[in-house]
C-alpha cells in the first residue's frame, strides 16, 4: 500500500511539474511571438520601449504616445480595437495604421506585451 502511494505521488508529482513546464513554455513561446510582431509592426513608431521614440515616429505629427502614460485606464479592448482598426477607430491618429492581417490571438498577444512593457 504505500509503494503504490508513493508511485500515485510520483506520478501527479511529475504529470504537475511536466504541465508547469510546458505553461512557462507557451508563455515563453507567446511572448517571443508577441515581440516579434511588435517588432515588426510597432517599434518602428513606438520605440522598442514603448516611449514613443523610434525612428519612423520622430516624422510623424503627432508623435507617438508613450505607453506608459496613454495606455493608463484602458482596457484589452480598446488597446484591441486600435491595433486592430488604427487610431481614427478610436479617434486618435491617422498616422497609426490599421493591423486587420493580425488574428485575435496575434492581438491579444500583442496587447498583453505592450501592457508590459
Amino acid at each position: 500500500m504505500k509503494v503504490r502511494n508513493l508511485l500515485a505521488r510520483g506520478i501527479v508529482l511529475g504529470a504537475t511539474v511536466a504541465t508547469l513546464t510546458g505553461l512557462a513554455t507557451s508563455y515563453v513561446w507567446a511572448d517571443d511571438a508577441a515581440k516579434g510582431i511588435y517588432d515588426d509592426k510597432c517599434a518602428g513608431c513606438h520605440g522598442p520601449g514603448g516611449k514613443g521614440d523610434g525612428p519612423a515616429g520622430k516624422a510623424l505629427t503627432p508623435n507617438p504616445p508613450d505607453f506608459s502614460a496613454s495606455l493608463k485606464g484602458k482596457d484589452d479592448a480598446y488597446l484591441a480595437k486600435i491595433i486592430k482598426d488604427g487610431g481614427e477607430a478610436v479617434k486618435k491618429s491617422a498616422s497609426m495604421p490599421a493591423n486587420s492581417d493580425l488574428t485575435d490571438d496575434q492581438v491579444k498577444s500583442l496587447v498583453d506585451y505592450i501592457k508590459h512593457l
